[in-house]
């Protein structure tokens, strides 16, 4: 498939994507600022280190960035166990567990949107080292801007569950979770509308303030 072909070429793609990223995070980070504020000081009064955690990214054409997040776990994470996170992982912290159930996490993103970097909606981005492994119909998802949220981020609503119950959570992911989560990505931005985004948006918020129990499969799980 094309590179060219691979992104939707509408006029909201093109143009109102943009737009509608630039007004929602001015609005959102002018609006939330006092409960940044809280969740910043709450961080710094009860863990040691810094309140921000940064980390390089791949986004669009291959760009790489920092991407924003509240600390959630230990400063030395990063050293002392996988690359991904799992259910029970002892290098979150008391309040990463809170900030990492309600996704509240990763609202420093939004200055990754402001400043163009990532989008409200769009692929996932991922380290560079994962990146590296792409295959050349995965990298089209590069075409696109990456989101906080996209449709892949709903089905593993509970991905720290799933990698939970495997042996080496990393290969796991690696080889079956990730392809899945590219292959929603490409259908992603081949029919990106703003109806879409608004409903992806929706679901998220809906999503991160649900008490449901998690799913006995995820879509990797039911894939096998």
């Amino acid at each position: 498939m094309p590179r060219e072909n691979a992104i939707s070429k509408s006029i909201y793609a093109r143009h109102g994507k943009r737009t509608l990223d630039l007004f929602s995070s001015v609005i959102g980070l002018l609006t939330l600022w006092p409960l940044l504020a809280i969740i910043a000081c709450y961080i710094k009064l009860a863990t040691s280190g810094p309140v921000l955690y940064r980390q390089t990214r791949v986004g669009q054409d291959g760009h790489q960035f920092q991407i924003l997040k509240f600390r959630s776990m230990v400063v030395d994470a990063s050293s002392r166990g996988f690359g991904v996170t799992v259910a029970g992982d002892s290098r979150v912290t008391r309040v990463g567990r809170f900030l990492r159930r309600y996704k509240l996490d990763e609202l420093p993103q939004l200055w990754n949107v402001f400043c163009g970097d990532m989008s409200l909606v769009g692929p996932r981005p991922e380290l560079p080292i994962y990146v590296a492994g792409y295959t050349s119909e995965q990298r089209l998802v590069l075409s696109a801007r990456p989101g906080i949220t996209d449709p892949a981020s709903l089905a593993y609503r509970h991905e720290e569950e799933l990698l939970a119950g495997h042996k080496n959570p990393e290969e796991y992911y690696r080889s079956n979770v990730l392809p899945d989560k590219l292959a929603r990505g490409l259908s992603y931005i081949q029919q990106i509308s703003l109806k879409n985004d608004l409903r992806i948006i929706m679901q998220t918020l809906m999503s991160s303030f649900s008490t449901s129990a998690e799913p006995k499969n995820t879509p990797a799980e039911l894939r096998r």
